[in-house]
């Protein structure tokens, strides 16, 4: 007799087959959604797929090349949007904080450099946690105003300030750093946008009217 003819044998490869079969299929689910989701937000991203790729490409160069400049001490990070970078954080001295900025912006495909690096010793832990908290708050914030796209903006905390970046149009720019202000622990929101006219984001984002307020 056939190893698999015995019934206790032959209801156990089957367990075992739909149990595979399961996991394979969970696992192309898995894709599925996450690649949905991940083309929604691409979708609904205003800056071009290839000023997305440019600007992960920059980050992660970024995140190689400043540890080596900067120094074990440091804490620096670096925000890419549509080409622009955003420096934040702490370095030793002046002299560090511009060869930060030289190497950053030799990276290819930026365009442009904010340094907003201070001269100081590295943000304690709970200064960090109290950032990334805050971002939560202004980002979730952004979520609640229906008249302008959330997705849209880019939020960066340092030290309770908060910087806002993106392509919108002045009134969008100023509804979110009202917003911004409104949160608490915020102790300054500086306003670092690429702006558009109403014309161009209805261009971009046909879905999305414009409110006056």
């Amino acid at each position: 007799m056939n190893n698999f003819d015995h019934p206790v044998l032959r209801r156990g490869a089957q367990a075992i087959l739909v149990a595979a079969l399961m996991g394979s299929l969970s696992g192309c689910v898995g894709l599925v959604v996450g690649g949905a989701v991940a083309a929604g937000a691409a979708a609904t991203d205003r800056r071009t797929l290839g000023a997305q790729a440019d600007d992960k490409s920059i980050s992660i160069k970024a995140d190689l090349r400043v540890p080596k400049i900067a120094g074990p001490d440091a804490h620096v990070n670096a925000n890419s949007f549509n080409r622009m970078v955003l420096l934040t954080g702490e370095v030793k001295d002046e002299e560090t904080k511009a060869r930060v900025a030289r190497e950053v912006k030799a990276i290819d495909g930026v365009l442009s450099v904010a340094n907003e690096l201070e001269v100081a010793g590295p943000a304690s832990y709970t200064s960090r946690s109290n950032d990334a908290l805050i971002t939560t708050k202004v980002k979730a914030s952004l979520v609640d105003m229906k008249t302008i796209s959330a997705t849209s903006f880019k939020v960066v905390t340092e030290r309770g300030v908060v910087y806002l970046m993106g392509r919108v149009t002045e009134r969008e720019g100023q509804v979110a750093s009202d917003v911004a202000r409104g949160v608490s622990g915020v102790a300054k929101v500086v306003k670092m946008f690429e702006y558009i006219t109403e014309e161009e984001m209805r261009a971009i984002s046909p879905n999305t009217g414009s409110v006056a307020l």
